[in-house]
């Protein structure tokens, strides 16, 4: 056994001793979003730095705990908090837990994150349902030998994010009147926001939305074969010429000021599944 899957089991095992029951889904929630946590009913609740070979989160508004409970009346394991690349960790150091939640039993991973607008349509505050990414601009997680227990070699990503999943939450955000865009979203590193130019960049090359987390989660997720759907919250619009200065506390007031809308989409997926 290699040292990765040896680590893996030994986190899965210590959660195992933890907690009895089962979840297919699991949820990841980025930046400001962790307050849907406390929707859920939680049976238990693990701080990261109790977990075996766990990261442990470093940034304002990831609260750094695992959690199994019950959401729209189904079983889900949530993440309240994630780990970037930008914080120090290896790209494969921040999809263990992913692959951790895959070896529990999950199948369908859904993912949040704050994003800056690219697309000039996009206003403060909106959803993006991420249809497909650009990940060229930061390390692949699947770099290395490859761990044939976990998934193939040469994993396809042309539908990294899952149609099926894509279409029952446009139909939930219909029924509640909620307005969502699609669009692609560019994983960067961080943790410095963009400068004017590589915005314009990043559009030109048809990104809709830009972030410093997800995509490698979501390739982790894929080469091992679990269904993803990501939605962006966005936070700011750097693709504007005027006053486009950022901060990390205004994503965090964006982020939460959105949430609302964001628990009603998850809450109601997941009760679809």
């Amino acid at each position: 056994m290699s040292d990765i899957m040896q680590h893996l089991q030994e986190t899965v095992n210590f959660i195992r001793k933890q907690v009895s029951g089962q979840a297919t889904t699991g949820i990841i929630l980025g930046s400001g979003l962790g307050n849907l946590a406390n929707v859920i009913i939680a049976e238990k609740e693990i701080p990261y730095s109790e977990i075996p070979n766990f990261p442990v989160s470093t940034v304002q508004g990831h609260k750094g705990r695992l959690i199994f409970g019950e959401l729209g009346g189904k079983k889900v394991w949530v993440m309240a908090g994630r780990f970037h690349y930008y914080e120090g960790y290896t790209a494969q150091q921040v999809c263990f837990p992913v692959r951790v939640m895959r070896l529990l039993g999950v199948e369908t991973l859904l993912l949040s994150n704050a994003a800056g607008g690219v697309n000039p349509e996009f206003e403060i505050g909106d959803l993006m349902i991420i249809k497909d990414h650009i990940s060229f601009f930061t390390e692949n997680p699947l770099l290395g030998k490859n761990e044939d227990a976990l998934g193939t070699r040469f994993p396809d990503m042309s539908e990294p994010y899952n149609k099926e999943l894509i279409k029952k939450v446009c139909d939930i955000a219909d029924r509640h009147q909620i307005k969502v865009h699609q669009g692609v979203y560019t994983g960067v590193t961080g943790p410095t926001f963009e400068t004017r130019a590589e915005y314009k960049l990043i559009h030109i090359l048809g990104g809709d939305a830009v972030g410093m987390s997800t995509v490698q989660e979501t390739i982790a997720a894929v080469h091992c074969g679990m269904k993803v759907f990501a939605v962006s919250v966005i936070t700011d619009l750097g693709i504007r010429e005027e006053d486009n200065t950022i901060t990390h506390e205004e994503v965090l007031e964006a982020a939460h000021a959105a949430e609302p809308k964001l628990t009603v989409l998850f809450t109601e997926l997941v009760k679809s599944l």
